[in-house]
């Protein structure tokens, strides 16, 4: 009988054991699902910046003396 009290004690110290893991795991989940939403996030406004910037280099590459010519030659 104190084999199988062994083996209910293992048994029990291990199903513990996979629970800890399992909460820690859901913990460690939920805060990288923040961590990719907030990086998500500033990707996102870092895209709406780029595309602002070429937006606003774009018209000042317009505005400048003699633009068509350089656009020109760049071409060439």
């Amino acid at each position: 009988m104190s084999i199988m009290l062994f083996d209910f004690d293992s048994l029990t110290e291990k199903i513990n054991q996979l629970v800890d893991m399992t909460l820690l795991l859901r913990r460690e989940n939920a805060e990288l699902r923040t961590r990719n939403a907030e990086l998500v996030n500033e990707h996102k406004i870092m895209s709406d910046r780029m595309e602002q910037a070429r937006e606003r280099v774009t018209v000042l590459i317009g505005s400048l003396p003699n633009a068509e010519k350089l656009e020109e030659e760049g071409a060439e």
